[in-house]
């Protein structure tokens, strides 16, 4: 079957003259005179073979084969718009004021790079951020840019892209395990000191899966609830008691050997690190190539 090479023809001119709601008007805003305006839908109609407008010297009415037509002809106008938009939007410089919010021990051992990078890339981009484990509002407090680290991103309105996954460990100094014994099984933790972390919709209840899948819930006595990682990994190496962290708040102890990791027999949720904001439509220069350099590099 041969391309219809003048599919389009007259759709543009159509949806201008529907939205100005006379021929005056469309020739006004499209820069032609009314002839070529009413010429193009003369072409155009005879061309579906339909009537698409009732005319009368006074109004302009679409018959119900034209309002049909023309939902379907704005949302096709309104999309190639949209990919213009971006195209050009691709092409510009980043510049203007970057607002960006993640998690503290996050920013330090991982984004860190990502943003000296992005720097020395975008020199008329101002970085502005917000180093804090609290969950902050993408919309009410102005953030382009969150990035949050969870077992399970909740449900919401704005867009998430998965950046990595870390795993997720309990560990213990190895002074406290000599003072206080080692746990074998998650159960045991209810006779131990457990440092928990408050910004999670549940701290006291750790959730783990046996060696043969079979889900465990273990609610725990929490001898410290903090709402910082990094506090809660030091209270953990001074010999304080247990923690659940992921894998990136406490690598640099992990590789020094100043940890023990329990259970390892049980497995425990993988965090995973999302980068989130509020709209894919019309996403700025320096937001695109934030994105787009952190997902490259993490």
């Amino acid at each position: 079957m041969a391309a219809n090479t003048k599919l389009f023809d007259g759709v543009v001119v159509f949806t201008h003259l529907v939205n100005a709601g006379s021929f005056t008007a469309a020739a006004e805003a499209t820069g032609h005179s009314t002839s070529y305006i009413s010429k193009e839908i003369n072409k155009l109609e005879a061309r579906l073979g339909v009537r698409l407008l009732n005319r009368t010297t006074r109004s302009l009415g679409l018959t119900p084969e034209g309002k049909m037509y023309y939902q379907q002809c704005l949302q096709l106008v309104q999309d190639a718009e949209q990919v213009l938009g971006l195209l050009s939007m691709e092409q510009a410089q980043p510049k203007g004021t970057l607002r960006v919010s993640c998690p503290v021990a996050l920013s330090l051992n991982y984004l860190q790079p990502v943003l000296s990078e992005y720097m020395k890339l975008y020199p008329e981009v101002d970085l502005e951020l917000d180093l804090n484990d609290r969950k902050v509002d993408v919309i009410q407090d102005g953030f382009d840019v969150v990035i949050r680290a969870t077992h399970q991103l909740e449900e919401s309105s704005l867009i998430c892209r998965k950046v990595f996954s870390a795993k997720a460990l309990t560990v213990a100094s190895h002074d406290y395990v000599e003072k206080y014994g080692r746990p074998l099984h998650p159960e045991q933790l209810k006779h131990h000191k457990c440092l928990c972390y408050s910004n999670l919709k549940q701290p006291t209840r750790w959730q783990y899966r046996d060696p043969q899948g079979i889900p465990l819930s273990i609610d725990v006595n929490s001898t410290l609830l903090c709402n910082s990682s990094e506090m809660e990994l030091a209270m953990v190496l001074d010999g304080h008691g247990i923690c659940r962290l992921p894998t990136f708040t406490m690598q640099s102890a992990l590789d020094s050997n100043q940890l023990t990791v329990l259970f390892e027999d049980f497995i425990d949720n993988d965090i995973d690190v999302f980068v989130v904001y509020p709209s894919r439509k019309h996403l700025s220069p320096k937001v695109r190539k934030f994105i787009d350099l952190m997902v490259e590099r993490l």
